[in-house]
């Protein structure tokens, strides 16, 4: 099949799933903003799009979301017709719909069959919106209304696309009828190999020298620190934590930007406000054993789970984190906010400790208990990567239903 993959950045969730159908023969193309000049990625044929320049305009505030994705999805357009026009003509569309690129391809190519990735439909009742009360709307009234013209882009996908993937059922619950039943829940997958557990593993950390296996390391991982992600009840949790932890070492690990929810003030970051809140209940001596590792490889990444005697999760009821899943798969003992998406994984004292997300208390507590209790954590970190590696393993489980799913998309 000629197999054209929609995505801003892309591989991003196709980024086992194109190799590998590139690998059996399919002739695969992406479009994409990632790159400026057309290359050749693992098979793949990666062309570049660019965005217009526009004049500013004035816009009602709530349809600023659809103008960004109907910008995209004009671009997008405007690209694919030169392929068209070049003889281009793809069997397959694979889309991530989320940027709204995808909008207009069929307008182009109305053959084709078109394959959703269902990341998530916006809802507007709790705890999907006003989850956190400290970061609530400040408008909760007229949020109902902003989030139902947010939920366009999808709505306008509806009626492209032939099916949907998601990568969790709580990620595929949101989409409403009769879309829902369009969808295959199938995982990106786990490289269960490559995330597993390592008895010798070592890593350098800045002031702390070579922590190891025999070094009592909690870690925390956001993409950005944030909200979202709970890194303001990790922060408010420290200083008790450190406290009552008096040899441990605190990995954190994280970018400054905003990756969901509302930005912080102007010239501030999540991070640096929630130090400032803490930073004051904490002596120099244990701020010390406070580690901001920023971002960082994905061969240091796995390090430092490998190294993790105790991981802790924290979560809206949002997209569930790939790092969760491969600290679980790395047989990391976790503590978690319990919150839907993380129930599908985690289930307390079977692959982990579930505390309410909100109980910064409950946290140290459960954290404490783990570090003390050697035998719990390793009953827990097999269970977690036993669990991955059944459900979740990208070559045995992911890849093979992907690639089923992709075929009942072109057939069907």
């Amino acid at each position: 099949m000629k197999i054209l993959f929609i995505h801003q950045n892309f591989p991003g969730q196709y980024k086992h799933l194109a190799p590998l159908l590139a690998r059996q023969g399919h002739h695969c193309v992406a479009l994409t903003l990632r790159v400026k000049a057309a290359t050749t990625w693992q098979g793949v044929r990666v062309v570049p799009y660019t965005l217009p320049k526009r004049e500013g305009q004035k816009l009602h505030p709530w349809l600023v979301d659809l103008d960004t994705k109907v910008t995209r999805g004009e671009a997008c357009y405007h690209a694919a017709r030169q392929l068209r026009d070049k003889g281009y003509v793809p069997d397959l569309i694979l889309a991530h719909p989320g940027w709204g690129e995808s909008l207009f391809l069929r307008d182009v190519w109305p053959e084709a069959r078109m394959g959703l990735y269902c990341e998530l439909f916006h809802l507007a009742g709790w705890p999907h919106l006003n989850f956190d009360p400290e970061f609530a709307s400040k408008t909760p009234e007229t949020e109902a209304l902003r989030i139902r013209l947010k939920n366009l882009n999808n709505h306008l996908h509806f009626d492209q696309g032939h099916a949907g993937i998601s990568p969790t059922r709580f990620q595929a619950d949101t989409f409403p009828k009769p879309f829902r039943g369009r969808i295959t829940v199938s995982h990106d997958g786990i490289d269960t190999l490559t995330a597993c557990p390592l008895r010798d593993v070592r890593l350098e950390v800045e002031g702390a020298g070579t922590l190891t296996r025999d070094d009592e390391v909690i870690t925390f991982v956001n993409r950005n620190l944030e909200p979202y992600r709970g890194y303001h009840i990790f922060m408010r949790a420290l200083p008790r934590l450190l406290r009552e932890r008096p040899k441990a070492r605190v990995l954190i690990v994280g970018g400054d930007e905003v990756s969901y929810g509302a930005r912080p003030p102007k010239g501030q970051t999540w991070k640096q406000i929630f130090i400032d809140e803490v930073r004051g209940q904490i002596s120099d001596a244990d701020w010390a054993r406070v580690h901001f590792l920023g971002r960082i490889p994905y061969d240091r990444f796995l390090r430092l789970l490998q190294v993790s005697r105790v991981h802790v999760y924290l979560t809206y009821p949002f997209v569930l984190s790939w790092s969760l899943m491969e600290a679980m798969s790395c047989g990391a003992a976790i503590v978690a906010g319990d919150t839907a998406p993380v129930r599908e994984v985690i289930t307390h004292d079977e692959t982990g400790r579930l505390v309410d997300f909100f109980d910064g208390a409950a946290l140290v507590g459960e954290v404490c208990a783990l570090l003390e209790d050697e035998a719990a954590r390793h009953r827990l970190g097999v269970a977690a990567r036993d669990l991955i590696r059944a459900r979740y393993d990208l070559q045995t489980i992911c890849l093979p239903r992907q690639v089923a799913w992709v075929s009942e998309v072109a057939e069907a």
